[in-house]
């Protein structure tokens, strides 16, 4: 692995400098937002799956693998259901002429629901775009040993990939992000399919035997466990701003629609491979890594032959990087164009870019868990933004003191849940509220003739 710094250096400089060509190509806002709304099927489909593929996956799910066993095979299932339901709303998406998904609701229901989507999408997003940096720290650890602060043990490694991810996204926006994504959609199926094959051939299962505990399908927990784990994935999926972001990119609503059928078939397929990598790591490394969530990265550097290492290293940087850029793209245009109702120029969206990411640096240094951390962040957007997503795409005559109400109480439910410690329930009090508030708001008792909110 003596070439892995060399490496992942020269698949850092081809990205910046993919970045670098297409800043010369960013004339407009719209541009930099949606990349001109010129993206096909495959480049769509490859720029979807770079972007859901993250470090919850990555790391996240990999952690609740090593830990619960074969119960980790269930947590695809939530985004694979989420992208079938995509593939029917997609072109419907296309069909609007939105920048951003608080735009989108905005549309519909109101400039009151704009500014609170925004707000409910900055929270969650960069709190993912923080762990997402803090992954990045974990490879270059690996790589290149500890860099700390001066008299302290405090990492500089999130400092570091916070400035590249925020380099390179703010140089030409969705344009840059799409044409690397494509590449790292390569990369990340290449370097994960071969890499599950290799490290099963070398597992001996009477010698290194999974524990009987990790073989249990529910892994332990009770169906409101599980509802509290795969729900959140679900919510967001419905109403992440970055994929309906890319589906407003495409040439056409037909795109759109292919564009989500690869992805789902291409998710199906990479998320069992990485649960099984995960998996077949726990049953080779054992029980007592320092830190569950790197058992990939782990398994790259010492149960791959180092060409392959370097393939699956490859992976997970793109994975790193792919997933940082995009939430933190959608972050700072929310914040631009759904806070201060605006069209900035180029140059103030890049300046937005920065401030978001050092934000999200900030945040990096809050937690070091990464399943619990991103199950929350995608709470918070799906109780208080998917239901007025939906809604707005397909029933856009709801009222909008309906909508108000039940994404100001999903988001307050939650909050409220989180701090009083109900862990996995807090989706299910936040989305029972939110679903609640409508319907009395609009076909229930409570329900009175729409105005203007």
């Amino acid at each position: 692995m003596s070439l892995a710094p060399l490496f992942v250096l020269i698949l850092l400089l081809g990205m910046t400098a993919v970045g670098v060509w297409h800043s010369r190509q960013v004339k407009s806002a719209e541009d930099f937002a949606l990349a001109g709304r010129g993206l096909g099927a495959w480049a769509l489909a490859g720029t979807l799956v770079a972007t859901w593929i993250g470090t919850g996956s990555i790391l996240g799910n990999a952690e609740m693998t090593y830990k619960h066993g074969v119960a980790g095979y269930w947590l695809p299932i939530s985004g694979v259901l989420g992208m079938l339901v995509l593939v029917r709303l997609a072109p419907l998406v296309r069909g609007r002429e939105a920048r951003t998904v608080p735009e989108l609701i905005g549309q519909s229901f109101g400039p009151h629901v704009r500014r609170l989507g925004a707000v409910a999408l900055i929270a969650a997003y960069l709190i993912i775009v923080s762990y997402q940096y803090r992954a990045g720290a974990a490879v270059a650890e690996r790589l290149l040993g500890p860099l700390d602060w001066p008299g302290s043990d405090v990492s500089m490694w999130p400092v570091a990939c916070a400035g590249f991810v925020i380099l390179y996204t703010a140089l030409a926006g969705l344009m840059s992000v799409a044409a690397t994504d494509n590449v790292a959609g390569i990369i990340i199926i290449v370097g994960v399919l071969l890499a599950v094959p290799v490290v099963w051939l070398g597992w001996d299962a009477a010698a290194d035997p999974l524990p009987r505990v990790l073989l249990e399908p529910g892994g332990g927990f009770g169906a409101r466990a599980w509802m509290g784990m795969l729900l959140p994935t679900f919510l967001l999926m419905l109403g992440d701003a970055n994929l309906m972001q890319r589906f407003l990119a495409a040439k056409s609503p037909n795109e759109a629609r292919r564009a989500a059928w690869l992805t789902l078939l291409a998710l199906l397929v990479i998320e069992s491979a990485l649960i099984s990598l995960a998996l077949l790591g726990r049953a080779r490394l054992g029980p007592d890594l320092d830190n569950p969530a790197h058992v990939i990265l782990v398994t790259a550097f010492e149960l791959l032959p180092a060409w392959m290492g370097l393939a699956l290293i490859a992976a997970i940087v793109s994975v790193v990087i792919s997933t940082a850029d995009s939430f933190l793209l959608a972050a700072s245009n929310s914040a631009s164009l759904d806070l201060l109702f605006r069209t900035p120029n180029v140059a103030h969206q890049r300046w937005h870019v920065i401030g978001m990411g050092l934000v999200a640096l900030g945040l990096a240094y809050v937690s070091d868990e990464f399943f619990r951390v991103a199950l929350f962040a995608y709470t918070i957007y799906g109780v208080t933004l998917t239901p007025a997503v939906v809604l707005a795409i397909v029933r856009p005559r709801i009222p909008r003191q309906a909508i108000l109400v039940g994404m100001a109480a999903g988001l307050g439910a939650t909050l409220y849940a989180k701090q009083a410690g109900w862990g996995d329930e807090a989706v299910l009090w936040g989305l029972g509220s939110n679903l609640v508030a409508l319907f009395l708001l609009s076909k229930g008792p409570l329900a009175r003739s729409k105005t203007a909110v």
